[in-house]
């Protein structure tokens, strides 16, 4: 299928193309590379905003289990509801589970939603390189709400807030030291904190670890992107569907106020600048995969081993030999 009528058919709402075109974005090789950055462009081209929701938290913290009662309810109001779950891959085979799309079985059978396991193919962040175009497709298909179920939950996993409008920190309760539980640097970038699992005997753990939240948030540094009241910290069970009504209520108040105030444009124009430097960084990177210059690291690299050479020395001489390429 030519490029064109594969865009088409995404605008058109054809979930099989959507599916044929996050393949081919996510595609290393480079004749469908090139592709894909002229179907995203065209899809791009029909000009749709979905609101875009990043979601992390730790393994076990119920992830999937919120994500479907979630999109049920999105679903359940005449919203098209769509996920892109990154599933981490394996350092040594490369491979992943890819197993959301059984954990969100009523999700995925709906004809509103739909669900697309990705493999984070070891990239940093807890995302998969190429999401950021997986969501673009998404929108071009009409998706009301786009999430983003990240790999789990670290600094580095920051890189989530670079592709979504909203992000959303899912928590446990009783976890040991709560405040000790997830880095400040991700509690900052965080838009709403949501502590999962507040039902059943659990509940009581779950409002002291809300409060415990709220009261820390307070003491970070305002925002110029928050109304008052923002960030905040929520209990939700996914189980008993409580809280969920509450929370989106939350963050359709704070993606409107942020497009009331200038700041929703301003973010995604900054993300489009971040993720061009990403794309820069990453094609210098792949250089090194490639001849000459693959040949020169696997000379430099059994020096190093042999103990010919220190690794700053060879590091130096082979970014001397990229430079004169």
């Amino acid at each position: 299928m030519e490029m064109t009528d594969l865009a088409n058919a995404v605008i058109a709402g054809d979930r099989r193309a959507l599916a044929r075109a996050i393949t081919r974005v996510e595609s290393a090789r480079a004749d469908h590379r090139a592709e894909a950055v002229d179907l995203v462009a065209q899809a791009r081209a029909a000009g749709r905003q979905a609101l875009r929701i990043g979601l992390s938290g730790t393994p076990g913290v119920g992830k999937s289990t919120f994500i479907e009662a979630f999109g049920m309810m999105l679903v359940a109001q005449g919203l098209r509801v769509a996920v892109l779950a990154v599933d981490p891959s394996s350092a040594r085979s490369g491979g992943s589970i890819l197993g959301d799309k059984t954990r969100m079985e009523r999700l995925s059978r709906d004809p509103a939603a739909f669900i697309r396991p990705s493999p984070s193919q070891a990239q940093m962040g807890g995302v998969a390189r190429r999401t950021r175009e997986a969501v673009a497709l998404c929108e071009a298909a009409g998706f009301d709400v786009v999430l983003v179920e990240t790999v789990g939950v670290g600094q580095s996993e920051t890189v989530v807030a670079e592709i979504c409008d909203l992000f959303i920190l899912l928590l446990a309760p009783a976890g040991g030291d709560e405040l000790q539980g997830v880095k400040r640097g991700i509690m900052e970038m965080a838009d709403l904190i949501l502590v999962n699992k507040a039902d059943g005997d659990l509940k009581p753990a779950a409002q002291r670890t809300r409060a415990d939240y709220a009261g820390a948030l307070h003491l970070l540094r305002r925002r110029p992107q928050d109304p008052e009241g923002f960030p905040k910290a929520l209990c939700v069970s996914a189980i008993e569907d409580s809280g969920l009504t509450e929370a989106w209520a939350d963050m359709q108040r704070l993606a409107g106020w942020r497009k009331a105030n200038g700041h929703w444009q301003s973010r995604r124009a900054h993300q489009a600048r971040h993720w061009f430097g990403e794309e820069v960084r990453q094609g210098l990177l792949s250089v090194l995969d490639r001849e000459p210059a693959k040949g020169s690291m696997a000379a430099l690299g059994a020096r190093v081993e042999a103990g010919d050479l220190s690794p700053e020395a060879a590091a130096t001489q082979m970014l001397a030999l990229l430079g004169r390429a």
